[in-house]
């Protein structure tokens, strides 16, 4: 043992974390966040369908539907058509009612 690690340590693992993983979605250089209202959603199952379909859109990165306010946040690599959102929230069964 040269000494720099002593026994039982635990490695250091910040270094793997990004800063960004741990704050809100705000608009990079390389992301942009953008806030939808959905009408319908009454549940955590419509949450996730609302989700499941806009994830698939190219570029998405992260969805969040929220039900109890209809407010659906999707941060993406670039800016989303509206109406390719609307396609993807129509198949999940909603309405695309604008963005907030």
């Amino acid at each position: 043992m040269d000494g720099t690690d002593p026994a039982g340590a635990a490695p250091d693992r910040t270094a793997w974390t990004r800063s960004s993983d741990m704050t809100a979605p705000t608009d990079t250089p390389e992301t942009v966040t953008a806030v939808y209202k959905v009408s319908g959603m009454s549940c955590g199952h419509c949450e996730g369908s609302v989700s499941a379909e806009i994830s698939e859109l190219p570029g998405v990165t992260s969805v969040k539907a929220v039900a109890s306010t209809g407010e659906v946040t999707v941060v993406s690599a670039a800016a989303l058509e509206e109406e390719a959102v609307r396609a993807a929230v129509d198949e999940a069964g909603f309405e695309l009612v604008g963005t907030v």
